[in-house]
């Protein structure tokens, strides 16, 4: 079971108040922010997993996850993101949708870079 990161009642960050050793039963009494870890979903914290074991190589990131290296450097953008390393930077709907299709195969990579291209000349 995940730790949750999140009030199931408002959705604000829950923080930590208690500590419990289960060996004596000593309790500390605080208030300690949740890692920003916790905070990612299951498959951002296996893009990160997939990326460490990498290390850092996007190459290799694509091929263990069977996905385009455009792909794997979005999802990378998108973890530092969530993790708030990286602010967002408005994303182009289309974009987005040429990557997915470049992902499903419905296009090669020469017919998506060509339209990224066309896109980001437009706009």
């Amino acid at each position: 079971m995940r730790l949750p990161s999140k009030c199931p009642s408002c959705g604000e960050m829950l923080e930590i108040t208690e500590l419990r050793c289960p060996k004596c039963g000593t309790v500390v009494r605080g208030h300690y922010r949740l890692s920003r870890f916790l905070t990612l979903s299951p498959e951002e914290e296996n893009f990160l997993l997939i990326f460490l074991i990498s290390r850092g190589n996007l190459k290799e990131v694509q091929e263990r996850l069977g996905i385009s290296y455009p792909t794997a450097k979005a999802r990378l953008e998108e973890l530092l993101v969530s993790l708030g390393l990286y602010e967002e930077k408005a994303k182009n709907p289309l974009i987005k949708e040429i990557l997915e299709k470049l992902e499903r195969g419905e296009i090669t990579s020469k017919e998506a870079i060509k339209l990224i291209k066309e896109v980001k000349k437009n706009g």
